[in-house]
């Protein structure tokens, strides 16, 4: 995995390397200058490569960075309604487990609830996968417009900000 690198914007560390996107990015690259992707704050900037070295380190194709958690949640679309635990959780999306047979594509509105005495998070979210790890959701809505969720997410980025969950 790629050494973090501070945030130019936050300050905080968790800054991951990215895929180069544009021209700019591209050219940069030639002259040992590589995008990076801000974990925290989503702020992409470009900065000196980490190693100078032979070895590449392999590009972070998450845009944000995931958090390992142990929430209850419950979910429903359509006709079909199911409960679960959240395994992991990021600006993006979440993993969760759950018998609830769903597919791809589906289209839920999750509830999840991160304090006991707190009225759970609501947010929709679309089925990305489906494995034995769990089901992978992505949010419809950035996570940043949701204040609650948002809060929550920074809070426990800190102490796991060197944490990264394998690809889905």
């Amino acid at each position: 995995m790629s050494r973090q690198v501070l945030c130019p914007r936050c300050r905080k560390d968790g800054a991951l390397r990215a895929r180069p996107q544009s021209p700019r990015e591209l050219v940069a690259a030639l002259v040992w200058i590589v995008p990076y992707h801000c974990g925290h704050c989503s702020h992409r900037f470009l900065a000196r490569r980490v190693s100078m070295a032979g070895s590449s380190y392999p590009i972070e194709r998450r845009e944000h960075l995931r958090i390992p958690v142990r929430l209850c949640l419950s979910f429903s679309g359509g006709k079909v309604r199911g409960d679960g635990t959240v395994l992991d959780l990021s600006l993006g999306g979440c993993i969760i487990k759950s018998e609830t047979h769903v597919r791809v594509d589906d289209i839920f509105y999750l509830e999840i609830v991160i304090a006991a005495d707190e009225a759970p998070v609501e947010v929709a979210a679309m089925v990305r996968s489906v494995s034995a790890r769990g089901i992978a959701f992505k949010f419809l809505r950035k996570a940043q417009e949701n204040k609650r969720l948002l809060t929550f997410i920074q809070s426990h980025s800190g102490s796991t900000s060197n944490v990264l969950s394998k690809a889905v």
